[in-house]
Order: structure tokens, then C-alpha cells, then sequence
């Protein structure tokens, strides 16, 4: 048996291709990265980069086309999209992003037209068209057909308003009207619930009899109390309370109660020392907070004058000395003449909110943003259902790793008025594999994998690494064919489906099929080449030990049967060199032969002088030892495996 892994590859191009290939792979790995984490700035110049390079260059323009779409810049997504509808078999859904993007640039005639293309390329039921993209929100569309999230009621909720769920270490902390037996001196006059208070509870086997009112100076009974958020070490707290001089709450001139932010510290396990921030003021409302992971800004809501709308979200700077800085408005990319409130800011530097303003399946809807390397916000997204709903949706919360959180709503089937439910965000489907030589078992670089539908929809295709992988990322719940290929192999593909796979992050596929080499392939059995001396025709002990490799593989493939083909330098007259290399064939024929291997399964052995040389070593041409042993070889064909 063959010691594959201790064997060098047989030609230097092999490896040059192997080396180029795994840059190709790495480039639309973080391309696509960059994609789904929302830095989509840094995305155009990955996939630009991907399209110079012309690797995987059709899939690469559809992308960049949806990055536009999400920076709000339909112009340049029309000058993609106006070719991607060209290329062969592409999905059909670019047909209805080229249509909005029309639309969006005033061309409604040749809307319409792209239009009919869709509908008639198998869409009429289609029901992003009647339901979430009738307002035209194209970037929200694109984006969630990447992300999925599974949602689950918590075992928490009561008939009460439960909401604002965070997580700090083990534990979960959310406000809630519950009546926990404590006095109560009134009731809310809105919906006659008690007023809200902080909780908290342990993460595992959270439930109504695990969850405890949060001690300390925290929790009123005449006030609102709650939502809140915390520093990274958990020792200061912020949150919203009605706002009041002594027992007696402030209004406005309406009557309306006003809201301000609060602080408190953590003080021997007490919430103490609590009192309003500077940002808070009995005029306006200035509430649900939200802290960065660095505490150096808070995020809030405000109906303070100068905004846009009813509630605008605003940040402000903290100083090292906890000092905050003149409130910001958020702009119009964020903000709407509705109401934005419900800030949430990720580590990762992505906002969320909730909104009734922008375009969305409801009333409150969720919504992330998009921002460019400034941090100036270009775009909004709607994260779509389940986290959405045709009712109120809001205090969304994001798990550091990005792979599970809380949301809060109103919508039908939950236990009380407002609900907790914790969801399990599932990224996009990682589909995975590796091709290999059927002859030696060795990965094939640089072989094409193409991957589409059944309906002869091309969706991308990649070039194999070094190890013969591939990997990219796929849909869910949906039909694909996979289909791999490569110059002198034969041709393979595979049918497979990601149905019913929520709760997996990747997927093997099974395409690890040996592509059979077809007749008169080189065989790239990673053998070291064989080498002759200068004017010699004899076996050197280190071919012997390559051609004792050779006879292994015939004896381990009793079908195979191949073809010797010899050469020699340039030096001496071309007519010798020809002669030499026929007796240099002649004895790598002998030598097999000697050892078991019946000749008929040696086809030809022949020798072609210097007429095939591998560098620049020809007639006249000044080059090293080493140069000129390189085309002193003797090759090995394929003719069968059966």
C-alpha cells in the first residue's frame, strides 16, 4: 500500500493552481462574512474584488448589487443589476430586485417589464410580492432571505405586561406589572395593571416561580420601574422611571407622566445610590435606555423638541468620569415621523429599535441598521418574521454571539397583554464538501463546483482549495444540484436539500465523489517524476523507488492500464535526443514489467526527445543543471481503469 501523504505532487503547475485557488476561497469567505454581519461598505470591496478577478464573478455581481441595496444606493445597484439579469440561468429573483431598483430610479415603463419576466419565470404565487415587498422595501427583502430565527414562548410570561429581556451573567432581568403580593398603593389607569418593577431570574430553568423582584432602591410602588441595561462588570445600572420630585410624579402640561433614566449601583449585591441622569428633564421624555458594550455611549429615546417625529432615538457620550455629553439625534435614516424607541446596541456596533415609522408588517416592527466605516447610518433593515408580527414587536435583545436573544410582544397566542419570547437566530446554511482523484484518493484542486436548482438556475459557483474543499453559503428549507468539474475528468454531479436543518449551522454534503480521470490524463498520483542522468538510459535507484509506486498502484487497480511517455533536454542533436528518449521508455517499460506487471497492460511506451519541455531550456538557451534535469522525465498515462 501507497503512502499517499509522503509523496510531492508530480508538476509544479499543480501547486501554483492549489495556492491561487485557496485565495479565492478565502476572498468570498470574507466577503460573505462581511455580508451577514451588516458591514456591507467593506463588502463592495471584497466582491469588487472577487469580479477584477473574475472568480466566481456572476455570483460576485449579484451580491454587490444587494450590498448597494442595503446602503440605499439604487443607482449603482441598477448599473449591477442591469447585467446580472443577462447572465445564464440566474435566479429569478433578480429579475424583481431589477424591477424595484427600476422603479426606484424613475423608470417605471421598464419596471413593469421585469416585472412580467418574474411573474412569468414561475413566481405568480410568490408572496414576497403581495405581502412584504407591496411598500417596496427591497434591502429588507434581500437580506432576510439569508437570516432565519426560530421563536419560543418563555416560561416566564404571565397575564401581565412582561418585557425587556436582557441577559447578565447566568441570570435574565425584565420588567413586568406582575402582582407579586406586595403593596400596592394604585393602579396603572391605562390598563389597570399594577405599575412596572425590574425582575430577574435564573437562565437555566427560568420559569413564574424562579423569577424574583430585584432588591435594592430599584423598585417603586408608585412608579414605573424598568426596562433596563448594565456596564460590561455589571456594577451600574440604567433605567427608566416615571419621573418625580418626591412621591409625586412629574406630568406635562397635558397631565401626561414624563419618563427620565435613572441610575443605580451595585453595592455590596444592593442596588443603591440611584438618582436621574443629566440627560433626563420634566419637560420631555428621555427613557429606555441601552448602554455600549465600552460604556462610553448611552443610547436612548426622547420626544425632546427638535426631533422628527413623536420619539426619536438619540446617544449620548459618557466621559471618563460618567459625565454624558450633549444628546444626538440619530438623523433621518434612523428616525421617522412616527415613533423609534427601544434602542438596542450590539457589541458589534449594530443598532436595533423598534419603530412604527418605517415600513413594516405591523405596528412596532424591528429594525437593525446599516452604517458605513464612520458610523454614519446609511440604511434601516426590517428583520422580518418570526421576530415581527402584524401587532407590536419591541425591547429586541442580541446574545454577545450574535446566536440567540429575547423579543417582546403583543401578538396573538401569548399567555398575557405583552409576552417575552426568546429566539434562536440561525444563520445561514454552510454547505460544505471535498472532491477527490478516484484513481489515488487525493483531493482535486482547482476543480469547478457549480451550484443550482433543479430548474437549471445557476446560484454560484467556487473553485476547490488545496485539500479539494469548498464551502459556501446556501438557503434553507430548499432543492439544490451540486455539480463538479475539471479539465481530463469526468464530469460529476448531486441532488441534495437543506429541508428541516433549523438547528444546524452546516452541512456536509456528500459530494466527496472521486472524479474518475478520463482517457490520456496525466496521472497526478503524486509521484515524484522520473529522472536520468545526462546521455544515460538506465533506472537510477530513486526512479526505481518512484517506479515501485507505479507498480503498486497497478497492482492495487488491476483494471489500470497506461502509456509511457519519455523526454530528454535540449542539449545534443534533436534526432539522438529522440533515439534516447525511446530507449529511456524502453527501459521504465522493462523495469515494470520485471516486476509482475503483465505487458499488455502497457499500452505504448515512446519517447518525444526535447519536442515537450517543461521551461525555457531549448536549443541555445543558457540554463542550470537543475533546469535541464527537469525535462529528463518519463510521464505516465491513463488509458483505463475498468
Amino acid at each position: 500500500m501507497i503512502d499517499m501523504k509522503n509523496i510531492k505532487p508530480l508538476f509544479i503547475a499543480f501547486l501554483l493552481v492549489c495556492s491561487s485557488t485557496y485565495g479565492q476561497t478565502a476572498r468570498q469567505k470574507r466577503a460573505e462574512g462581511l455580508f451577514n454581519n451588516f458591514s456591507f461598505v467593506k463588502a463592495i470591496e471584497h466582491y469588487q474584488k472577487l469580479i477584477d478577478k473574475n472568480d466566481n464573478k456572476d455570483y460576485a455581481l449579484r451580491k454587490l448589487g444587494d450590498t448597494y441595496i442595503m446602503l440605499r444606493m439604487p443607482e449603482k445597484a441598477i448599473e449591477v443589476y442591469s447585467q446580472v439579469v443577462k447572465q445564464p440561468n440566474v435566479p429569478s429573483e433578480y429579475y424583481y430586485y431589477y424591477a424595484q431598483v427600476l422603479r426606484a430610479n424613475g423608470d417605471y415603463k421598464e419596471s413593469k417589464i421585469w416585472m412580467k419576466k418574474f411573474r412569468e419565470a414561475g413566481n405568480k404565487a410568490d408572496s414576497r410580492v403581495k405581502e412584504f415587498f407591496k411598500e417596496g422595501d427591497l434591502a429588507s427583502g434581500i437580506f432576510n432571505s439569508y437570516e432565519r430565527y426560530t421563536l419560543s414562548k418563555l416560561d416566564i410570561n404571565t397575564e401581565f405586561n412582561d418585557f425587556g429581556a436582557i441577559e447578565f451573567g447566568d441570570e435574565i432581568y425584565f420588567t413586568s406589572s406582575r402582582d407579586i403580593g406586595v403593596s400596592v398603593d394604585r393602579l396603572y389607569a391605562w390598563d389597570e395593571q399594577p405599575f412596572l418593577d425590574i425582575f430577574k431570574t435564573n437562565k437555566e430553568g427560568a420559569s413564574v416561580a424562579s423569577t424574583t423582584r430585584v432588591d435594592g432602591e430599584v423598585n417603586t410602588n408608585k412608579f414605573h420601574d424598568g426596562p433596563v441595561t448594565f456596564s460590561a462588570d455589571g456594577t451600574k445600572m440604567y433605567f427608566s422611571r416615571n419621573n418625580h420630585e418626591g412621591k409625586k410624579q412629574i406630568s406635562d402640561k397635558k397631565g401626561t407622566g414624563q419618563v427620565a433614566i435613572y441610575s443605580a449601583d451595585l453595592v455590596n449585591g444592593i442596588w443603591t445610590n440611584v438618582e436621574p441622569i443629566s440627560l433626563s428633564n420634566p419637560n420631555y421624555l428621555v427613557y429606555n435606555p441601552s448602554l455600549s458594550h465600552d460604556g462610553t455611549q448611552l443610547y436612548f429615546a426622547s420626544d425632546m423638541p427638535g426631533g422628527f417625529g413623536g420619539t426619536d432615538i438619540y446617544v449620548s457620550d459618557i466621559d471618563d468620569d460618567g459625565n454624558f455629553g450633549e444628546p444626538k439625534n440619530l438623523g433621518n435614516v434612523v428616525n421617522t415621523e412616527g415613533n423609534e424607541s427601544f434602542p438596542f446596541i450590539h457589541k458589534d456596533g449594530v443598532l436595533y429599535f423598534s419603530s412604527d415609522g418605517h415600513v413594516g408588517m405591523g405596528l412596532l416592527d424591528v429594525f437593525a441598521t446599516v452604517t458605513d466605516d464612520d458610523g454614519n447610518y446609511l440604511n434601516v433593515i426590517n428583520l422580518g418574521d418570526p421576530i415581527n408580527s402584524k401587532k407590536d414587536d419591541f425591547t429586541f435583545y442580541l446574545s454577545e454571539d450574535g446566536f440567540e436573544g429575547y423579543v417582546a410582544s403583543n401578538r396573538k397566542g401569548g399567555v398575557g397583554n405583552d409576552d417575552i419570547y426568546a429566539f434562536n437566530r440561525i444563520p445561514p446554511l454552510r454547505l460544505k464538501g471535498q472532491i477527490f482523484d478516484s484513481v489515488n484518493n487525493e483531493p482535486i484542486a482547482g476543480a469547478k463546483v457549480v451550484l443550482g436548482r433543479k430548474n437549471g438556475e445557476e446560484i454560484a459557483y467556487f473553485i476547490t482549495g488545496e485539500d479539494g474543499s469548498y464551502e459556501h453559503l446556501i438557503d434553507r428549507d430548499a432543492d439544490f444540484v451540486l455539480s463538479g468539474s475539471k479539465e481530463k475528468y469526468n464530469d460529476i454531479s448531486k441532488d441534495f436539500n437543506s429541508f428541516g436543518l433549523e438547528k444546524q449551522k452546516e452541512i456536509i454534503v456528500d459530494l466527496n465523489i472521486a472524479m474518475a480521470p478520463i482517457e490520456d490524463v496525466v496521472l497526478l498520483a503524486d509521484l515524484e517524476t522520473i529522472y536520468f542522468d545526462l546521455d544515460k538510459d538506465n533506472i537510477r535507484p530513486d526512479a526505481a523507488v518512484e517506479l515501485d509506486k507505479v507498480v503498486a498502484l497497478m497492482n492495487k487497480y488491476p483494471g489500470m492500464v497506461i502509456r509511457l511517455e519519455s523526454h530528454t533536454d535540449s542539449r545534443a542533436p534533436d534526432a539522438y535526443n529522440m533515439d534516447l528518449s525511446n530507449r529511456r521508455a524502453k527501459s521504465t517499460y522493462q523495469y515494470i514489467v520485471s516486476q509482475g506487471i503483465d505487458a499488455a497492460r502497457i499500452t505504448q511506451y515512446e519517447g518525444f526527445g526535447e519536442t515537450q519541455l517543461v521551461n525555457k531550456c531549448s536549443n541555445g538557451v543558457k540554463c542550470s543543471e537543475d533546469e535541464h534535469q527537469l525535462n529528463r522525465r518519463t510521464e505516465f498515462v491513463i488509458i483505463k481503469m475498468k
